[in-house]
């Protein structure tokens, strides 16, 4: 077995930036010309992400909480209602639905995949649910169809969580457009950054005119519209009550430089994704991401399973001792590849096991036993478009070794 010291001088993040000079220098546009705040570069960025997803409304935002966020009020979902979200994903998820005075409700994940289980959806249904929101964890959708089958029968709304989508597609099909809206992430751990900052993508123009308006403070027409106008020297009306939720042109020039080469960072990410998957294919202690046929991963992150057959037997049995104990070798071992200088992470949290959640509601963490199992036993490699080989490679050799 190699020695830390052998590994030395090699440090891996789970994450890294990858930026040309092109994308730095695309923010001196908007200082030079001073309009800093929402405006045409924004609207440039919002263009470029629309050809990329064939979403029919792109609106840029201060991020992916905003996103989801702006998205539930402008369906005008709030207090009495009910919303079903997966157990497994970024707190933000639920987030939105108190934020709202909404009632978030838990559904369990098939471990499989990390996202919804859709045969426990129906039955969480009541009178009081208003929408669904699925979540496309680490770059792989949803199951969408049934899903959309199951919304429809229910006449449920659809906001899908896409903060890992981007360049993840179902069919052919960009995640972020199938339900009433979808929701992206540019925090710096995902594939296109523009430090914070979100999308809302949605085919609805009733919706994409009332989420425009919202992130403006409710503002009939935005300020580059007012300074274009025919009277920029008066204010406009106010139509709702809104919010400050606005990407700045600063971060929309950086996004919509880094979409110029959008096709060629989802390729390179999942050339990463294909060279882990063979070098660990041999490894049974490892479950790494799925391969779907009509699923297009791409890969936010390199999501995996550790002691999988464990895992999925403590699930079924909701054994908390035995997930203990597998939680117990996994930290280790991550502290193991810490020490060579591989950076690993818990891929994501069950919501319904952090403090706020599992007070409001009464919550045990066996109560949904596969995000249990995933919250104890999941975790997330280095992967990121900019990779050197070397440090590819070296992640794979200190993996490989082993978790004795």
């Amino acid at each position: 077995m190699a020695t830390d010291e052998h590994h030395k001088g090699i440090t891996v993040p789970i994450a890294r930036a990858s930026l040309t000079e092109v994308e730095i220098n695309s923010v001196l546009e908007p200082l030079r010309a001073g309009w800093l705040v929402q405006g045409p570069k924004a609207q440039e960025f919002e263009d470029s992400w629309s050809e990329f997803t064939n979403a029919s409304h792109s609106i840029a935002v201060t991020s992916c909480t905003s996103a989801l966020h702006l998205s539930l009020l402008a369906l005008g979902i709030g207090p009495g209602d009910e919303v079903i979200v997966p157990a497994f994903t970024w707190i933000s998820t639920a987030n939105v639905v108190e934020r709202v005075g909404a009632t978030v409700v838990f559904v369990d994940i098939d471990l499989a995949t990390f996202n919804i289980d859709l045969g426990q959806v129906e039955e969480k249904i009541t009178a009081r649910t208003r929408a669904i929101m699925p979540v496309h964890l680490f770059g792989l959708a949803a199951d969408m169809n049934p899903l959309m089958a199951i919304a429809e029968k229910h006449n449920l709304r659809v906001v899908e969580d896409a903060a890992c989508g981007f360049g993840a597609t179902y069919f052919g099909q960009h995640v972020g457009t199938f339900g009433d809206t979808g929701s992206f992430s540019f925090h710096p751990r995902k594939a296109i950054t523009t430090g914070e900052g979100g999308m809302v993508t949605t085919g609805d123009d009733f919706l994409a005119t009332k989420v425009r308006r919202l992130r403006d403070h409710g503002a009939e027409i935005t300020d580059l519209q007012r300074h274009l106008g025919p009277k920029p020297y008066l204010l406009p009306d106010f139509t709702d009550a809104g919010l400050n939720q606005r990407m700045t042109d600063i971060q929309a020039a950086l996004g919509h430089a880094q979409m110029m080469r959008a096709e060629a960072i989802v390729a390179e990410r999942r050339s990463l994704a294909h060279t882990y998957d063979t070098a660990f294919a041999s490894l049974e202690w490892l479950q790494t991401p799925p391969k779907i046929e009509g699923y297009g991963h791409s890969y936010q992150s390199y999501a995996c399973l550790f002691m999988p057959e464990d895992a999925h037997l403590a699930a079924r049995k909701r054994d908390t001792k035995a997930l203990e104990q597998i939680k117990n070798k996994r930290n280790s071992w991550m502290e193991k590849l810490y020490r060579a200088g591989v950076s690993t992470r818990p891929a994501t949290h069950a919501v319904h096991m952090l403090d706020y959640y599992k007070s409001k509601y009464s919550l045990t963490p066996d109560r949904f036993p596969s995000a249990h199992a995933a919250n104890e036993c999941s975790l997330s490699l280095p992967l990121f478009h900019g990779m050197e080989k070397f440090e590819l490679q070296h992640v794979i050799d200190v993996v490989c070794e082993g978790i004795a």
